[in-house]
């Protein structure tokens, strides 16, 4: 059985500032491609901010096929590990909570969140559940809240998937994040065993304005079991050799 390395950070939160999170993303992506990383995952809402108020994501919302978002590409790294990224998209008026995969330079695909919180009505919800693969590895992605349904987790098995991404951006009222916790890693657990996929968390960590986020950033083996994690409410850079397994045969 072989193995390919895996990554994901644990970051500071970037508000509106896309030099910032773009600076942060390079010095990452330079570590672990250091590290023979092969996938690096950032979290929910990385470049602009996870922002809900329409005027504040329409302000900073990226087309994908405009110049700003070429510019962007162009600030990434021309070698190293595959780039996975949330960030937020705008696409003919409409908005969406959308992790796009890039590899050195080039835009190979994108997510785009399929199920919203209610603080979320300023995007539209993503229909599709594409798969994505680097070399033996294929993996699907989750955004946060889709881990709580069960039939997002499904999709990314039954498209041949053996690895959720799992992008996430838990910065919440101190009351709420002390409730959630210890919630996140046990959701995430059910989906891995329902499906007999691994999976693979980044989120951000902090504290602003009464919130917090302390993570987890963490990797889930199929039992639903936490095999590897950064300390809470510390960035960080999660580095896990993934055994690169034929996905089993799913069917909900």
């Amino acid at each position: 059985m072989t193995s390919i390395r895996i990554a994901a950070p644990q970051t500071p939160e970037f508000r509106e500032n896309v030099g910032a999170a773009l600076d942060y993303a390079v010095r990452i992506a330079a570590l672990a491609e250091a590290e023979g990383v092969a996938l690096l995952v950032f979290p929910e809402g990385f470049l602009q901010g996870y922002l809900t108020d329409e005027a504040s994501a329409r302000r900073v919302a990226l087309d994908l096929a405009s110049a700003e978002f070429a510019a962007v590409l162009d600030r990434l790294p021309k070698s190293g590990p595959v780039l996975v990224m949330g960030l937020i998209e705008i696409d003919g008026g409409r908005l969406f909570n959308t992790a796009v995969v890039v590899e050195r330079g080039v835009l190979l695909g994108r997510y785009r969140k399929a199920h919203l919180l209610r603080g979320e009505r300023t995007f539209e919800t993503g229909k599709d559940s594409p798969l994505f693969a680097i070399g033996a590895l294929r993996f699907g992605i989750n955004i946060c809240y889709d881990t709580h349904f069960p039939e997002a987790a499904a999709k990314v098995a039954a498209s041949g998937a053996s690895l959720i991404l799992c992008l996430s951006n838990n910065m919440m009222p101190r009351d709420k994040a002390e409730i959630f916790k210890e919630k996140h890693n046990a959701v995430r657990g059910e989906r891995c065993r329902e499906t007999g996929l691994w999976l693979i968390s980044s989120d951000v960590t902090g504290e602003r304005d009464g919130r917090i986020a302390w993570g987890p950033t963490a990797v889930l083996n199929p039992e639903g079991q936490v095999v590897a994690q950064l300390p809470l409410e510390e960035p960080g850079l999660l580095v896990f050799d993934f055994p690169c397994i034929e996905p089993l045969s799913y069917s909900d």
